[in-house]
């Protein structure tokens, strides 16, 4: 695979929309691609990355009797010869275990790829996969930028793979039944939804220089990012890498896809949006100590309001990552448990009425003075659906294709470059005010404001000490997949990658 340079990037506008840039292209053929299976036969599982979310992924496939988890992929010994013994005792074999996901591509027995790396591994593991002839669940956000998206839309096209992203909302009937509610004008025309991810984060500590773990193969952890040993910069090694944007996309890139998938869906858009803007920082944590020198180690933004416009429609995004039991945030404790630290979901704003999905598995509707009117109810089997459709080799049966991840998880990138381009603009909140007065949104974006400042203060925040950063706004082709105002932002879109760890484009895959 050759690498392009950014310039060269750019310039032939490589960033196509997966639609456009997938038609026409060719299937492959064989067992794998174009042939269903049999029931009987059972599908040999790859789970890459066991840690958290990997377990999950582990129960899933080795609790099925139409799979068996054959090979472990884990860069820390430790863990994966653990899950072997687990996956052995649960089903009475014991799978491979190997540190490096590339040999076990090279097994043409496998049929099925799974992954739950950091989210830096996501795309490049997808693709991998795909050009080996194997199936793949990806876990969101489907990629660490843009570009890496649109590359696993085109190699699922281009090689017959079914992709499924793990949000698995998709696939829970109280999800689904509340969107062709939506669809069905349940609640009248709804042109703005409103996604929360208000979930208390702690300080993953101090920014220092810390010890990478002895067992773990730092080198491929690494993979496609920096390789940056012997320095970490944060003390917890595990987990804490989703706050280090070399890594991870902060929490409108970890929780944050859930909710913007189900924000887009039940607005009926299958698109980027035409503009984005967002604000915030990584605020409280000296407030937190009464320390006004401490530094936490990461560098995404705790707290962060991004603005989607999409012409008729519009989409917000809030991030708390400080204390959520915010009493005085009324319009949002009108749907969401005040007692309750965490507040999670949707709200979507109706001309006869609003519907609010609350959690996984439960939605509510309201009439206009507020009375609760319906509820729907009811979860279902994400994986169940992707081993579905590897079966039947229809990608049509997937209930989260690689282009619905592609489009959710982009919103989280976009709000990022915002948020970063703008990290040092330290604005007051007159000064916010007057930027947001003159943004285009369906929302208010004062009162969205005021409830934030209010959040923020109410957590100790001086926000004349710690001012918020507010980004550009920055507009977005959504043909192209290019910012049309920000050459600064575009060079912000693609990652430079490591030797050996490249991934390729859309056109390249």
């Amino acid at each position: 695979m050759t690498r392009r340079t950014r310039r060269e990037f750019l310039r032939e506008s490589m960033f196509t929309t997966a639609a456009a840039a997938l038609a026409g292209a060719p299937m492959i053929s064989g067992r794998a691609a174009g042939q269903s299976r049999s029931a009987n036969d059972k599908l040999l599982v790859a789970v890459v990355g066991c840690r958290s979310r990997g377990g999950s992924h582990i129960n899933a496939f080795a609790g099925r009797k139409d799979c068996e988890v054959a090979y472990i992929v884990d860069v820390d010994e430790k863990v994966g010869q653990d899950r072997c013994k687990g996956v052995q005792d649960k089903t009475g074999k014991r799978p491979k275990w190997v540190a490096d996901m590339r040999e076990a591509f090279d097994d043409k027995g496998l049929d099925i790829v799974t992954t739950a790396t950091p989210n830096h591994w996501h795309a490049l593991c997808g693709v991998w996969a795909m050009q080996a002839g194997k199936d793949v669940y990806i876990e969101k956000p489907i990629s660490h930028d843009i570009p890496e998206g649109a590359a696993l839309v085109a190699a699922a096209k281009k090689y017959g793979r079914m992709c499924q992203v793990g949000t698995q909302c998709r696939s829970n009937p109280a999800i689904r039944n509340a969107m062709k509610f939506i669809e069905d004008g349940g609640i009248g025309e709804v042109k703005l939804s409103r996604g929360l991810c208000y979930k208390r984060r702690s300080s993953i500590g101090p920014l220092g220089d810390y010890p990478i773990p002895d067992n773990v193969d730092f080198n491929l952890w690494s993979g496609p990012a920096p390789y940056t040993n012997p320095k970490l910069t944060r003390p917890r090694f595990h987990y804490d890498w989703h706050w280090v944007r070399l890594y991870g996309n902060g929490d409108s890139g970890n929780q944050g896809p859930h909710q913007t998938d189900i924000a887009r869906w039940g607005l009926g858009i299958n698109r980027h949006p035409n503009s984005v803007i967002a604000y915030g920082g990584r605020l409280g944590y000296q407030a937190e100590r009464n320390d006004p020198n401490y530094v936490d180690a990461g560098d995404t933004a705790n707290t962060e309001i991004a603005i989607y416009d999409y012409g008729d429609k519009c989409m917000v995004f809030e991030t708390r990552g400080l204390s959520v039991n915010d009493s005085a945030d009324i319009e949002i404790n009108t749907f969401f448990d005040s007692t309750k630290g965490n507040k999670i979901g949707v709200i979507f704003y109706g001309t006869e009425g609003t519907l609010v999905q609350r959690s996984y598995t439960h939605c509510l509707v309201y009439d206009l003075k507020g009375k609760l009117v319906r509820e729907f109810k009811g979860g279902g089997d994400h994986y169940g659906n992707f081993v579905q459709a590897v079966r039947t080799r229809r990608s049509q049966d997937l209930n989260s294709d690689a282009l619905q991840g592609h489009l959710s998880a982009a919103l989280a990138h976009l709000a990022n470059i915002s948020y970063y381009l703008g990290e040092d603009n330290k604005v007051s909140v007159s000064e916010a005010r007057a930027v947001l007065e003159k943004v285009k949104s369906l929302d208010n974006n004062i009162v969205t404001l005021n409830r934030t400042v209010r959040h923020l203060t109410d957590n100790g925040v001086d926000l004349e000490k710690y001012p918020i950063s507010m980004g550009p706004l920055l507009e977005f082709d959504p043909q192209k997949e290019v910012f049309t105002n920000s050459a600064d932002a575009n060079a912000m879109l693609h990652r430079e990658y490591r030797k050996g760890f490249e991934c390729p484009t859309a056109d390249n895959v």
